[in-house]
Protein backbone atom coordinates (compact mmCIF):
# COMPACT_ATOMS: atom_id res chain seq x y z
CA UNK A 1 0.00 0.00 0.00
CA UNK A 2 1.44 3.33 -0.99
CA UNK A 3 1.73 5.91 1.39
CA UNK A 4 0.15 9.56 0.73
CA UNK A 5 1.00 12.49 0.28
CA UNK A 6 0.46 15.66 2.33
CA UNK A 7 -0.15 18.42 -0.07
CA UNK A 8 -0.52 22.13 1.19
CA UNK A 9 -1.93 24.72 -1.35
CA UNK A 10 0.02 28.64 -1.10
CA UNK A 11 -2.11 31.24 -1.65
CA UNK A 12 -1.16 32.80 -4.86
CA UNK A 13 0.56 36.04 -4.93
CA UNK A 14 -1.63 38.88 -5.96
CA UNK A 15 -0.81 40.10 -9.64
CA UNK A 16 0.59 43.19 -10.76
CA UNK A 17 -1.80 43.89 -13.83
CA UNK A 18 -1.01 46.86 -15.97
CA UNK A 19 -3.50 47.50 -18.82
CA UNK A 20 -2.11 48.50 -21.34
CA UNK A 21 -5.13 51.15 -22.53
CA UNK A 22 -4.21 52.87 -19.67
CA UNK A 23 -1.44 55.02 -19.26
CA UNK A 24 0.41 54.31 -16.04
CA UNK A 25 0.95 57.48 -13.14
CA UNK A 26 4.53 57.29 -12.56
CA UNK A 27 7.69 56.52 -14.07
CA UNK A 28 8.51 55.57 -18.25
CA UNK A 29 7.14 53.05 -20.23
CA UNK A 30 7.81 51.65 -23.98
CA UNK A 31 5.11 52.82 -26.41
CA UNK A 32 5.79 50.12 -29.24
CA UNK A 33 3.75 50.98 -32.37
CA UNK A 34 1.30 52.84 -30.44
CA UNK A 35 0.61 50.65 -27.86
CA UNK A 36 1.90 50.94 -24.15
CA UNK A 37 4.29 48.05 -22.88
CA UNK A 38 6.66 47.43 -20.39
CA UNK A 39 7.07 50.46 -17.60
CA UNK A 40 10.04 51.39 -15.87
CA UNK A 41 11.07 53.44 -12.80
CA UNK A 42 14.12 55.21 -14.66
CA UNK A 43 14.11 57.18 -17.79
CA UNK A 44 17.98 55.30 -18.59
CA UNK A 45 16.69 51.97 -18.17
CA UNK A 46 13.62 52.72 -20.51
CA UNK A 47 16.41 54.31 -23.18
CA UNK A 48 18.75 51.24 -22.50
CA UNK A 49 15.55 49.01 -23.32
CA UNK A 50 13.93 50.64 -25.92
CA UNK A 51 17.63 50.86 -27.83
CA UNK A 52 17.91 46.73 -27.47
CA UNK A 53 14.34 46.41 -28.91
CA UNK A 54 15.18 49.01 -31.62
CA UNK A 55 18.73 46.77 -32.57
CA UNK A 56 16.55 43.39 -32.43
CA UNK A 57 13.54 45.10 -34.33
CA UNK A 58 14.97 48.17 -36.58
CA UNK A 59 11.10 48.48 -38.03
CA UNK A 60 9.40 49.21 -35.05
CA UNK A 61 8.27 52.46 -33.83
CA UNK A 62 9.64 53.22 -30.38
CA UNK A 63 8.63 55.56 -28.00
CA UNK A 64 9.29 56.59 -24.09
CA UNK A 65 6.27 57.76 -22.30
CA UNK A 66 7.35 60.31 -19.12
CA UNK A 67 4.17 60.09 -17.00
CA UNK A 68 5.08 62.68 -14.81
CA UNK A 69 5.17 65.18 -17.90
CA UNK A 70 2.52 63.34 -19.86
CA UNK A 71 5.29 63.60 -23.26
CA UNK A 72 6.26 60.92 -25.43
CA UNK A 73 9.52 61.21 -26.81
CA UNK A 74 11.16 59.25 -30.11
CA UNK A 75 14.50 57.17 -29.54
Amino acid sequence: MPLKRETTLEAPQPRNIQRADIAPAQGFALVVDGHMKTTYEDEDVAKKAAADLLSKFPKLHVQIYNAATKTRMDV
